[in-house]
Parts: structure tokens; sequence; C-alpha cells
């Protein structure tokens, strides 16, 4: 969601991937992977950060086609590698913590590793879990099926899901605290401003759920004011079921087939209630050092379930933004924040940086995972991190992050 859990625990580990020098955009990347100084959490959780930037449109496969022209940036994006490092060690100095233990070796290891690893070391390649981002895959395919005319936005949940969201007394009345799916639409849903409650406010994030059970889990809650921004992922897994309502197929069939397979994102699935990752991966961990690493994505759905990795990432928000996936109407609409008051747009949330410039993309929390991914507005230049544990202890250091790359 939006904004990050702030955690008692130190981010470790920065790791940069891919990093062409300013005067030669197309340098090759590293052979290993480079990782810088880590910092050990204060439960002792191997935690570290991975940041990542790449050319989004490598090459097509052989028999595939190559993106059209005017999809491609007139130049390859460069990586400020300078500028980063030196925010980042800046960042490290400034905010030291006493009590806390540092390490300061370095861990290396090659890009294409297999397996699971016990060590503290993530590697570019590493499936993991990625929260909340699958809300952006979720709103394409809602603003998709919207495209081809298989639903509006202004649509009524009940028009979808009859019966499922009803006021209190279930009469034909209503009013600001007694919700009602015969006038709540997908447009409420996807900008998180529909009132239904955080049904992980119940589950804590930690109970395997169905959707039926997450939505009358949120409905036993108290409801938010509809009209009003309200983080809430009760939303996205009631799109999730309007996805299969609509077209026949889970949701995660229908982004498969639409953004997954076309898209080439081989490292990026729908677990369903597989409790493992693929491999490559590496450990997860609470702020506790609980590992983590084996869980339930049905504690998630819709609302967050997908795994991918870093290059995937990168590609699938180039793709968005580019105008890869969507029309330009959907797109746009996607990208208005005014429903949710500037916060939000359907999927997706801008965020501005100290220097002026508005990045978007989304963040993603779950157990032992956090990642975040930020993009120009145009997808030209897009940021992907992830650290292996449940968040950033200094919620100032995404801003550093993004700031490094952006504002330069």
């Amino acid at each position: 969601m939006p904004n990050s859990r702030t955690l008692l625990v130190i981010p470790l580990a920065l790791a940069l991937f891919g990093l062409p020098t300013a005067s030669s955009p197309l340098a090759a990347a590293p052979a290993t992977d480079v990782t810088l100084p880590l910092l050990v959490t204060r439960g002792k959780a191997p935690a570290a950060a991975l940041l990542t930037r790449e050319d989004p449109w490598p090459p097509a496969a052989p028999g595939q086609p190559e993106p059209q022209a005017a999809q491609q940036p007139d130049q390859r994006p460069r990586w400020h590698f300078t500028q980063t490092y030196k925010a980042l060690i800046a960042h490290r100095d400034n905010n030291t913590t006493t009590g806390n233990s540092t390490d300061t070796g370095t861990g290396t290891g090659t890009g294409t590793g297999t397996g699971t690893r016990t060590g503290s070391t993530i590697r570019r390649t590493d499936h993991f879990r990625a929260g909340s981002i699958t809300k952006t895959f979720i709103a394409t395919v809602v603003l998709q099926l919207a495209a081809e005319r298989h639903l509006s936005l202004s649509d009524p949940v009940e028009r979808h899901l009859p019966g499922l969201i009803r006021s209190k007394d279930d009469t034909d009345r209503t009013d600001d605290t007694d919700l009602d799916g015969r006038t709540l639409t997908l447009h409420a849903l996807l900008t998180h401003t529909s009132g239904l409650a955080d049904y992980t406010a119940g589950t804590k994030g930690l109970i395997p759920v169905t959707p039926l059970e997450a939505v009358r889990t949120a409905l036993a809650l108290p409801a938010t004011t509809p009209g009003r921004w309200s983080y809430s992922n009760t939303n996205y897994v009631v799109l999730g079921m309007v996805i299969r309502q609509v077209t026949g197929n889970a949701y995660a069939t229908e982004a498969t087939r639409r953004i997954i397979t076309p898209l080439g994102l081989s490292g990026t699935s729908f677990p369903g209630a597989r409790t493992t990752l693929p491999s490559p991966h590496g450990r997860a961990y609470t702020s506790e050092g609980e590992d983590v690493t084996a869980l339930n994505p049905r504690v998630a759905g819709a609302a967050g379930e997908l795994i991918s990795t870093l290059a995937d990432l990168d590609r699938f928000y180039a793709a968005l933004l580019g105008g890869r996936l969507l029309p330009a109407t959907q797109l746009r609409q996607m990208l208005n924040t005014r429903a949710a008051q500037g916060r939000y747009g359907m999927g997706l949330y801008p965020q501005k940086l100290p220097c002026g410039t508005t990045v978007w993309g989304h963040n993603g929390h779950i157990a032992g995972s956090y990642v975040r991914t930020a993009a120009t507005r145009d997808g030209d230049r897009v940021l992907t991190f992830r650290v292996n544990t449940d968040g950033i202890a200094d919620p100032t250091l995404e801003r550093t992050l993004l700031s490094a790359e952006f504002c330069t």
C-alpha cells in the first residue's frame, strides 16, 4: 500500500545491477552481482535490499515482433550510478543507530544462481512475493475488459456479483454507513473509495481466506466513508471476483493471458495456494527474524499474491506506462487521481519528489517482503528495489532512493 509500515529493523545490503555508464548507455551489465555493505537487523534477520534498472525492452525473441517504433524511447534510459551510490552512502553515514551491529562485508553471486540460499545475499534473478503490486495487474485487466466493453467502470458491483454486498437491513434504503452493491461501483473499488473495510484488519494478513470469506470479514468491520480514499485490500479481492464472473476465468488466468505471456514475464506468476517460491530464491524474514519464505498466498489473493522478479516488474511498468497494455483512454483513467483526492489512481499512485518530479508505480508489502517500483509517466525510466523482510525501517530511505534516480 502507498505508505510502507515502519519497522524496528535496519534495512540491509543494497545492490546495484545493470549499470551502464553515463557516457556509454549500452554498456554491458557486470558479470557478477555486487553487494554493498550489509547492515544487520536488530532482530538478527539477514535481510537485504536489491536495486535494479535495466533496459525493459531487450531484443525480441526469435519469431516475436519487435516493439513498434512509436513505443520505443528515443534514447535508452541511463543508470545514474554515481549519484545513486553517493546518496545511499550519505544516508547510511548520517543515520547510524546506536546498539546495532554492522557487517561491512560484501557478498557476491552470479546472476544465474539456482536453488534456495540460507544466507543474506539476494540476487537480481531471485523470485519474491510482490504483495500489493498485484493490484496494478488486476487494475490493468479490469481496464482492458472495460476497453473491450465487457464491463463499464460505472457498473454497480451488484450487476456482476448479485447479493455480495448489501445494506445491513437488506432493504432498499441505504445511508452513509450501510454499503450496498447496488450503488457501489467498480470505479470506487479501483480507486479505494468504496468504503469497504480492509479485511486484513481482521486476519492480520496471516490467515488464508477465500474471496467470499475476505468480503464477509470486511463487512463485519466498520466501514469507511464512501467517496473518500481509504486503502483496502478488500476492493481488489472483489475485483478479482468480478473478473471471474465477467470472463469465466480466474483473475490469474486472465492476467497471465493478457499481461504475463505477451510481455514475456517469465519470472512472474500467481501461485494460488502454492506455498513455495520458484527457484532461484532466497529467504524471507519478519522483522523479528522469523523465516516466512513458505507462505500461503491465500492470505492476500487478488490483492497481493503475485510472485515476480526485479527485471519483470521493470518490464511490466515500462510497458504499462508506455501504452503497450491499455488504450490511451483507459491509461488516462488509470492515472486520474481526482476520485481519491490525488492519492491514488487505479492500481497506481503518484509520488512527488523533492525536485518536483512525479513518479508513478506501486509498492508491495507482504510477510517477509517489501518491494517498490516507480517510473516516469511515459515509462522510459523505471526503478525497482526490494528487501527480504517486512519493510523499510527508515521511511526516508525510499524517498532517498527515488530522488537519487529521478532527480538527476
